[in-house]
């Protein structure tokens, strides 16, 4: 049975108030809940209209309240902006607060501007990164944190709120490269790749072959990929709107790039490239479906992850959208 999640950036719509932006999408997360998505994946940005969650844990706090079902976290913290010891508190207290439903995802952060604003640079944030994630595991799995790194000592420190979930949540990892794919199988981390589908295809089987190395037996995290998703009555209707909100996302995407002067190629900028490279899937309810089913067998996937809301789409079309696809769609994989 395929499993589906949610992800999302949380980007600024024009001429919108964030209080209602914050709003509206914790009533859509609450229709996600309702109708059976496994988890809801929150981006951190800084100083870039691409995210208004720069602390993903006030927003998901409040997540924890709406919903009853679905887990949710991060996707990701960006580690070496965070004080370890309080962010294992944070982490705890989430965690706490919605029952066990809380999981992690870890990272550098993928732009080196958004990380400079707080003096971190490239040099430096490999290693803080990896340090902070060494305190993070051993804090969240002990009564007491001792600790002596480079970047970070602790001692003694009594850890007075532990997780629901031992040793420590479910934690995640994102990865653009096959190369990327074998350190997450070997610490049993969930993974999810932006990737077209043939990239993401080498980087599942070196996750998978990996694992048998290291572990033995069938992999028992997930391992997916984040696509921008749109469903409609007609293709027509379809493209119209998504074509419009990908552009939208496209320049929150970019502002910052553009900030210092980089193209940044990672990602495409039209709905026509966006396509060629696997990244969004718009259309009927069977042409979704059926995009989808082909994604997860080329790329050789467990689990998939939508886009629903983002770039300038109104709260109704996308959560228009979203009933669509519960409704004809997620039948056709979890019925």
């Amino acid at each position: 049975m395929m499993q589906f999640g949610v992800f999302d950036h949380l980007d600024r719509q024009a001429g919108v108030p964030p209080q209602r932006t914050y709003e509206d999408r914790l009533r859509l997360i609450a229709d996600y809940d309702a109708a059976g998505i496994s988890m809801y994946h929150l981006a951190e940005h800084h100083a870039t209209p691409l995210g208004l969650a720069p602390s993903p844990s006030v927003f998901l706090s409040a997540v924890a309240q709406r919903t009853t079902n679905i887990h949710f976290g991060p996707m990701v913290y960006c580690l070496p902006l965070y004080e370890p010891l309080r962010l294992i508190e944070e982490i705890s207290m989430i965690d706490q607060m919605s029952g066990g439903r809380f999981e992690f995802g870890i990272g550098r952060g993928i732009s080196p501007f958004e990380v400079a604003y707080f003096g971190i640079d490239k040099e430096n944030a490999g290693p803080i990164y990896l340090e902070a994630l060494q305190v993070l595991k051993r804090g969240l799995s002990s009564d007491t944190l001792n600790f002596v790194g480079e970047h970070f000592c602790y001692e003694d420190v009594p850890m007075v709120i532990s997780p629901v979930t031992l040793p420590h949540p479910p934690i995640w990892y994102g990865i653009a490269t096959p190369n990327g794919a074998a350190w997450p199988a070997t610490q049993k981390i969930n993974v999810i790749s932006n990737a077209p589908c043939e990239i993401t295809r080498s980087a599942t089987d070196q996750y998978r072959e990996t694992w048998a190395r290291e572990h033995g037996g069938p992999v028992t995290t997930k391992i997916g990929v984040a696509r921008h998703v749109f469903v409609a009555d007609s293709q027509d209707e379809a493209d119209r709107i998504s074509g419009r909100a990908y552009a939208a996302w496209y320049e929150n995407f970019i502002s910052l790039w553009r900030k210092f002067g980089v193209e940044n190629p990672v990602y495409a900028s039209t709905l026509a490239t966006a396509r060629e490279r696997d990244a969004i899937i718009a259309g009927t309810p069977d042409t979704v479906a059926s995009e989808i089913e082909r994604q997860i067998g080329l790329a050789g996937l467990n689990y998939f992850v939508c886009r629903f809301a983002y770039g300038d789409l109104h709260h109704d079309e996308a959560s228009n959208s979203f009933a669509l696809f519960a409704k004809e769609v997620m039948p056709r994989f979890v019925g």
